[in-house]
């Protein structure tokens, strides 16, 4: 398997070093427009590979898409970083260009590669791709659930004071603070409700600061987070890598699903060797199904500023 991460900044770095410490990839190719950046961060994670035990080649180049020849997965994480006070959506006039041109680069050099998309504003990017490419659907994803969710898992694990493995629960919607759904309801620990741990006030708080989750680290790091966006991303290789068809909350362009069309959204799929093998329609209560539709007008309102 040969994965290309496109942006060698702290998440694709982090993405990169993840998904060779576990070993399951032959080469890692990071690309980045800075001379010499992507090739000085490769061979930091090279020196990592007698100490941490791993094998995956890990090779660093500038702008030259030739290299990335062949991949299986590329993940794009190139553009701007959030700054304290910014949203995701004014990312969009920069971002866009810088998507799209390295999208079609991509596939000039690898016509069969899945691409996950982790520039943000995510979903209105994993669009892009999808319009700018012509891929077929199951071969675009944007990561933001699976991040989003993992994000719920820590706040629900750091309420029920219980370790974060005990703990299951998703969110779906658009990648934005305001536009995330964490399925409180659906939430277990070790199959059981959360609920009958914890009260609404503290489910209700536990929502609320899932969906300001990006914003409050941004706030204390300076910039946009990294490692769990970065171990976001190599699971869900690793589950292209193993064709293990996992389960993850991601955005996935929608053709009637879920009442929706024509749009790149937050909901639950099935991830193996095609990419999106299949989309998950959970059932949703009255209040979830207002709330996705809310989210899905906000993410076409960024899509139309494309």
């Amino acid at each position: 398997m040969k994965v290309t991460v496109v942006g060698a900044g702290a998440v694709g770095a982090s993405c990169a070093e993840y998904i060779a410490i576990k070993n399951f990839a032959e080469e890692v190719v990071l690309v980045d427009i800075k001379e010499g950046f992507a090739e000085g961060k490769a061979m930091d994670l090279m020196q990592c590979a007698s100490l941490n035990g791993f094998d995956t080649k890990i090779t660093g180049v500038t702008n030259d898409y030739s290299k990335t020849a062949d991949s299986d997965v590329a993940v794009i994480t190139s553009g701007i970083p959030r700054k304290p006070g910014m949203t995701r959506e004014e990312l969009i006039s920069t971002n866009a260009g810088i998507v799209k041109q390295v999208a079609e680069n991509l596939i000039k050099n690898s016509p069969n590669v899945t691409i996950i998309v982790v520039s943000n504003p995510m979903d209105t990017m994993a669009y892009l791709a999808h319009k700018s490419t012509g891929l077929p659907k199951n071969k675009i994803i944007g990561m933001g659930g699976a991040l989003d969710s993992a994000r719920f898992k820590y706040r629900l694990a750091e309420a029920l004071d219980c370790p974060a493995s005990d703990v299951d629960g998703m969110v779906i919607g658009g990648h934005s603070d305001t536009g995330m759904i964490p399925l409180t309801r659906l939430a277990t620990r070790n199959s059981v409700p959360v609920s009958k741990f914890i009260s609404n006030d503290q489910l209700e708080n536990v929502k609320e600061e899932t969906k300001v989750g990006g914003a409050t680290l941004t706030k204390l790091l300076g910039t946009s987070a990294w490692y769990a966006p970065g171990a976001a991303v190599s699971a869900m290789v690793h589950a292209i890598a193993n064709d293990s068809k996992k389960m993850f909350p991601c955005s996935c362009l929608l053709d009637g699903e879920y009442g929706l069309k024509d749009i790149s959204i937050g909901v639950p799929a099935i991830i193996g060797r095609n990419g999106i093998e299949k989309i998950v329609e959970i059932e949703l209560d009255d209040a979830e199904k207002a709330k996705l539709n809310e989210s899905a007008e906000a993410v076409r309102k960024t899509n139309g500023l494309l």
